[in-house]
């Protein structure tokens, strides 16, 4: 029962982010569930949905199917649709009900592209994780399916951003601000998984001389770009002045000696009693780089999910659950986190609010600030 969440929130489960990043790319994309759980991605995990087009679908999965199966009636349901949309690719990703019942998604989704001639390919979910897995699945699919393997590095100094969705990033125009930092920092932006860029663009990814990965959910991409192409990762956000600088020189080094980096875990042991961010690790990481590039203040990382060793510098703590959270939230001098975990935040540190996208949806949207490239300022304790 440790795991249960009695107070706060939840982060976005893997289905909404296959979704996310798959959103722009003029593909299908088929949630193999009951009818309804759709309106869950689209009313608080999609922020475009009513601004831009795509082809998102669920199979109205029912309790009879459920119980007795029945796979002709999905593959039908995809490919008649498929007939009549025409879209680049077919994706299909799993529920808890699909994972319960063994559906094969591999085979279904070979089937599906027998019979259409679309591109078509399963994105392991089951509604068990967070949207890190799905977003970094999904990308890693993209890229082994769609990325041209012909391509030559270009002449001039470029990159890709990996791992850029809404729910990391929301629509408050940061991904934008991304793209004109690494513009003034000298790069031609080759694409952005996935925000921005088409699938045309993100074929010709093979072609730039580095990666910035700025979130763990573009890492599993950036490995695969890594090993076809030999192109280096940078991984970090540029969250505020000093750090922003530093990532443009560790992004003109790795461009330079092909030896990948991470930025954003490069920082000083801090035992506790000193500031605290919670967050998906690059984007916290960069964040805690930030604050002491500016301030000289000590900050570690509470991550709360998926991560690696790599993105994590010392002193950094995993908090899996709410008791964790909670623990380690005594022990700092201030915490930075989305609103929703103010009630657990004991009184007397200090609080920072910065919301996030896949923790407390759209109830915060409007507050989520714009913070690359920009002095940052410690304001609004509470």
């Amino acid at each position: 029962m440790r795991q249960t969440a009695r107070i706060i929130s939840i982060y976005t489960a893997d289905i909404s982010g296959v979704c996310s990043a798959l959103f722009e790319l003029g593909g299908m994309t088929v949630i193999h569930d009951a009818s309804g759980c759709n309106s869950t991605y689209t009313t608080h995990d999609e922020p475009r949905w009513y601004d831009l087009d795509s082809m998102v679908y669920i199979s109205a999965l029912t309790e009879t199917e459920a119980i007795l199966g029945d796979d002709d009636r999905l593959i039908g349901d995809i490919v008649n649709t498929a007939g009549e949309l025409s879209p680049r690719f077919i994706a299909i990703c799993g529920s808890p009900v699909a994972m319960m019942i063994g559906t094969d998604f591999k085979a279904i989704a070979k089937v599906v592209g027998e019979k259409t001639g679309i591109p078509a390919f399963s994105v392991s979910t089951n509604g068990m994780h967070s949207y890190l897995s799905g977003v970094s699945r999904a990308l890693e699919a993209v890229v082994k399916h769609f990325c041209r393997r012909d391509t030559v590095r270009s002449k001039d100094l470029s990159a890709n951003i990996i791992g850029a969705t809404p729910l990391d990033f929301s629509v408050n125009g940061s991904v934008e601000s991304i793209k004109r930092w690494l513009a003034e920092s000298g790069f031609r932006i080759v694409s952005c998984m996935a925000m921005g860029s088409d699938l045309d663009h993100i074929s010709m990814a093979g072609s730039a001389h580095v990666n910035l990965v700025v979130s763990y959910s573009g890492l599993a991409a950036a490995k695969v770009l890594q090993k076809q192409f030999g192109t280096p990762y940078v991984a970090g956000v540029p969250f505020g002045i000093g750090f922003a600088d530093i990532l443009a020189r560790a992004l003109r080094s790795a461009a330079k000696s092909g030896k990948s980096s991470m930025p954003c875990a490069d920082r000083r042991n801090v035992s506790g009693g000193e500031l605290a961010v919670v967050g998906e690790s690059i984007s916290a990481g960069s964040l805690a780089r930030a604050v002491e590039a500016e301030s000289g203040r000590l900050v570690r990382v509470l991550c709360p999910l998926e991560t690696t060793g790599e993105l994590t510098a010392e002193g950094d703590i995993l908090i899996p659950d709410e008791d964790s959270a909670a623990r380690q939230f005594t022990l700092a001098g201030g915490v930075i986190a989305d609103p929703l975990y103010k009630p657990i935040c004991p009184n007397g540190v200090p609080f920072y609010s910065l919301p996030h996208e896949a923790f407390s949806g759209r109830c915060y949207r409007k507050r989520i600030p714009n913070l690359i490239n920009r002095k940052l300022k410690l304001e609004g304790a509470i």
